[in-house]
Protein backbone atom coordinates (compact mmCIF):
# COMPACT_ATOMS: atom_id res chain seq x y z
CA UNK A 1 0.00 0.00 0.00
CA UNK A 2 1.30 3.47 -0.84
CA UNK A 3 2.39 5.84 1.84
CA UNK A 4 2.69 8.96 -0.16
CA UNK A 5 2.66 11.65 1.43
CA UNK A 6 0.22 14.50 0.44
CA UNK A 7 -1.19 17.09 2.75
CA UNK A 8 -1.13 17.32 6.47
CA UNK A 9 -3.70 17.54 9.37
CA UNK A 10 -2.35 19.29 12.10
CA UNK A 11 -4.56 18.96 15.13
CA UNK A 12 -3.49 21.47 18.09
CA UNK A 13 -5.16 21.25 21.82
CA UNK A 14 -5.15 22.70 24.97
CA UNK A 15 -7.05 23.94 28.07
CA UNK A 16 -8.69 26.79 27.14
CA UNK A 17 -5.95 29.32 27.83
CA UNK A 18 -2.94 27.26 26.68
CA UNK A 19 -2.60 29.22 23.85
CA UNK A 20 -3.39 26.88 21.06
CA UNK A 21 -4.96 29.74 18.95
CA UNK A 22 -2.20 32.62 19.30
CA UNK A 23 0.14 29.75 17.98
CA UNK A 24 -2.36 29.06 14.84
CA UNK A 25 -2.34 32.55 13.90
CA UNK A 26 1.28 33.09 14.13
CA UNK A 27 1.63 30.17 11.77
CA UNK A 28 -0.24 31.13 9.58
CA UNK A 29 1.41 34.39 9.45
CA UNK A 30 4.31 33.08 8.66
CA UNK A 31 2.99 30.05 6.29
CA UNK A 32 -0.11 30.98 4.74
CA UNK A 33 1.66 31.82 1.40
CA UNK A 34 3.14 27.71 1.17
CA UNK A 35 0.03 26.34 1.53
CA UNK A 36 -0.90 26.14 5.23
CA UNK A 37 -4.53 27.29 6.34
CA UNK A 38 -6.66 26.85 9.37
CA UNK A 39 -9.96 25.23 9.44
CA UNK A 40 -12.92 27.06 10.58
CA UNK A 41 -14.82 25.34 12.63
CA UNK A 42 -19.03 25.91 13.06
CA UNK A 43 -20.46 26.87 15.95
CA UNK A 44 -23.75 27.37 17.71
CA UNK A 45 -22.49 29.83 19.93
CA UNK A 46 -23.38 33.99 20.05
CA UNK A 47 -21.08 35.86 18.48
CA UNK A 48 -18.63 38.10 20.21
CA UNK A 49 -17.95 41.59 19.98
CA UNK A 50 -15.04 41.89 17.73
CA UNK A 51 -15.47 38.69 15.77
CA UNK A 52 -16.79 38.03 11.76
CA UNK A 53 -18.91 35.29 10.50
CA UNK A 54 -16.31 32.79 8.58
CA UNK A 55 -13.07 34.55 10.76
CA UNK A 56 -13.37 32.71 13.74
CA UNK A 57 -16.28 31.08 13.29
CA UNK A 58 -19.17 29.82 11.30
CA UNK A 59 -22.18 30.87 13.68
CA UNK A 60 -25.20 28.85 12.88
CA UNK A 61 -28.24 28.63 14.92
CA UNK A 62 -29.29 24.84 16.44
CA UNK A 63 -31.29 23.94 13.55
CA UNK A 64 -28.72 24.72 10.84
CA UNK A 65 -26.03 22.66 12.68
CA UNK A 66 -28.39 19.38 12.92
CA UNK A 67 -29.00 19.48 9.60
CA UNK A 68 -25.30 19.30 8.78
CA UNK A 69 -24.50 17.04 11.18
CA UNK A 70 -27.50 14.62 9.90
CA UNK A 71 -25.80 15.26 6.60
CA UNK A 72 -22.08 13.72 7.36
CA UNK A 73 -20.88 17.78 6.77
CA UNK A 74 -18.72 17.15 10.16
CA UNK A 75 -15.91 15.28 10.86
CA UNK A 76 -16.41 15.81 14.18
CA UNK A 77 -18.89 17.51 16.43
CA UNK A 78 -19.54 18.22 20.23
CA UNK A 79 -21.49 20.21 22.26
CA UNK A 80 -18.48 22.13 25.02
CA UNK A 81 -19.85 24.51 27.58
CA UNK A 82 -23.76 24.75 26.38
CA UNK A 83 -22.76 25.11 22.57
CA UNK A 84 -22.18 23.09 19.63
CA UNK A 85 -18.73 23.04 17.73
CA UNK A 86 -18.21 20.70 14.53
CA UNK A 87 -15.06 20.52 12.55
CA UNK A 88 -16.26 20.99 8.23
CA UNK A 89 -14.67 17.34 6.60
CA UNK A 90 -14.22 19.40 3.01
CA UNK A 91 -11.47 21.61 3.51
CA UNK A 92 -9.57 18.51 5.64
CA UNK A 93 -9.90 16.08 2.55
CA UNK A 94 -9.17 19.05 0.07
CA UNK A 95 -6.03 19.60 1.41
CA UNK A 96 -4.94 15.52 2.14
CA UNK A 97 -5.48 15.17 -1.33
CA UNK A 98 -4.15 18.69 -2.87
CA UNK A 99 -1.07 19.04 -0.48
CA UNK A 100 -0.51 21.77 2.45
CA UNK A 101 -1.04 22.08 5.74
CA UNK A 102 -4.05 21.89 7.65
CA UNK A 103 -4.38 23.57 11.29
CA UNK A 104 -6.89 22.54 13.36
CA UNK A 105 -7.71 24.40 17.06
CA UNK A 106 -9.54 21.60 18.87
CA UNK A 107 -10.38 20.58 22.55
CA UNK A 108 -9.53 17.15 23.53
CA UNK A 109 -12.74 15.56 22.69
CA UNK A 110 -12.59 16.76 19.20
CA UNK A 111 -8.89 15.84 18.70
CA UNK A 112 -9.84 12.66 19.61
CA UNK A 113 -12.49 11.83 17.38
CA UNK A 114 -10.34 13.31 14.44
CA UNK A 115 -7.30 11.06 15.13
CA UNK A 116 -9.76 8.49 14.71
CA UNK A 117 -11.08 10.01 11.37
CA UNK A 118 -7.28 10.55 10.49
CA UNK A 119 -5.24 8.48 11.91
CA UNK A 120 -2.20 10.08 9.96
CA UNK A 121 -3.00 13.46 12.04
CA UNK A 122 -0.42 15.21 13.74
CA UNK A 123 -1.67 15.44 17.16
CA UNK A 124 0.11 18.46 19.43
CA UNK A 125 -0.54 19.40 22.73
CA UNK A 126 -0.30 22.83 23.73
CA UNK A 127 -0.20 23.24 28.10
CA UNK A 128 0.11 26.90 29.76
CA UNK A 129 3.82 26.98 32.28
CA UNK A 130 1.22 26.30 35.23
CA UNK A 131 -1.81 26.30 36.66
CA UNK A 132 -1.35 29.77 38.22
CA UNK A 133 -0.73 31.33 34.88
CA UNK A 134 -3.80 29.07 33.57
CA UNK A 135 -6.07 30.89 35.81
CA UNK A 136 -4.40 34.22 35.12
CA UNK A 137 -5.20 33.93 31.69
CA UNK A 138 -8.36 32.39 31.70
CA UNK A 139 -9.72 35.94 34.03
CA UNK A 140 -7.93 37.89 31.40
CA UNK A 141 -10.26 37.23 29.25
CA UNK A 142 -13.33 39.01 31.15
CA UNK A 143 -16.10 37.65 28.61
CA UNK A 144 -17.77 35.34 31.44
CA UNK A 145 -19.42 35.20 34.71
CA UNK A 146 -18.06 34.11 38.01
CA UNK A 147 -19.64 30.38 37.44
CA UNK A 148 -18.76 30.32 33.63
CA UNK A 149 -15.40 31.01 34.86
CA UNK A 150 -15.34 27.97 37.53
CA UNK A 151 -16.98 25.71 34.69
CA UNK A 152 -14.09 26.81 32.09
CA UNK A 153 -11.06 25.90 34.63
CA UNK A 154 -12.54 22.86 35.94
CA UNK A 155 -12.74 21.31 32.37
CA UNK A 156 -9.11 23.20 31.71
CA UNK A 157 -7.79 20.91 34.62
CA UNK A 158 -9.37 17.92 33.68
CA UNK A 159 -8.19 18.40 30.37
CA UNK A 160 -4.60 18.61 31.12
CA UNK A 161 -4.70 15.19 32.32
CA UNK A 162 -5.05 13.78 29.05
CA UNK A 163 -1.67 14.98 27.48
CA UNK A 164 -0.09 11.57 27.26
CA UNK A 165 -2.81 11.37 24.45
CA UNK A 166 -1.20 12.85 22.53
CA UNK A 167 1.98 12.71 19.91
CA UNK A 168 3.50 16.16 21.32
CA UNK A 169 3.83 18.52 23.96
CA UNK A 170 4.72 21.98 24.23
CA UNK A 171 4.73 24.51 27.00
CA UNK A 172 3.68 27.80 26.27
CA UNK A 173 5.80 29.45 28.51
CA UNK A 174 7.02 32.33 25.78
CA UNK A 175 4.58 32.28 22.55
CA UNK A 176 7.54 32.81 20.14
CA UNK A 177 9.14 29.60 21.34
CA UNK A 178 6.31 27.45 21.41
CA UNK A 179 5.08 28.39 17.86
CA UNK A 180 8.88 27.42 16.89
CA UNK A 181 8.52 24.27 18.50
CA UNK A 182 5.22 23.88 16.70
CA UNK A 183 6.31 24.86 13.23
CA UNK A 184 9.33 22.66 14.01
CA UNK A 185 7.43 19.63 14.73
CA UNK A 186 5.04 20.04 11.69
CA UNK A 187 7.99 20.35 9.08
CA UNK A 188 10.08 17.35 10.67
CA UNK A 189 7.40 15.12 11.04
CA UNK A 190 7.06 13.07 7.30
CA UNK A 191 10.94 12.56 8.51
CA UNK A 192 10.03 9.88 11.13
CA UNK A 193 10.00 6.37 9.58
CA UNK A 194 6.42 5.58 10.34
CA UNK A 195 5.43 8.65 8.43
CA UNK A 196 7.42 8.99 5.33
CA UNK A 197 7.10 8.00 2.21
CA UNK A 198 8.37 4.19 1.56
CA UNK A 199 7.74 4.72 -2.71
CA UNK A 200 10.31 7.14 -2.57
CA UNK A 201 13.09 5.21 0.06
CA UNK A 202 12.71 2.18 -1.78
CA UNK A 203 13.25 3.72 -4.95
CA UNK A 204 16.79 5.57 -3.77
CA UNK A 205 18.19 2.27 -1.97
CA UNK A 206 17.09 0.22 -4.62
Amino acid sequence: MSTKQTGKIVIISSPSGGGKTSICRRLLDAHGDEGWQFSISYTTRPMREGEKNGREYFFVDDKTFTELVQSDFFAEHFKVHLYQYGTPRGPLEDVLEKGGVMLLDVDVQGADRLKKEYPRAITIFVLPPSHDALQQRLKARGTETEEQFRIRLSNAENEMKLWKNFEYVVINDILDKAVHEVQSIVIAHHCRTDKCDVEQIEKIIG
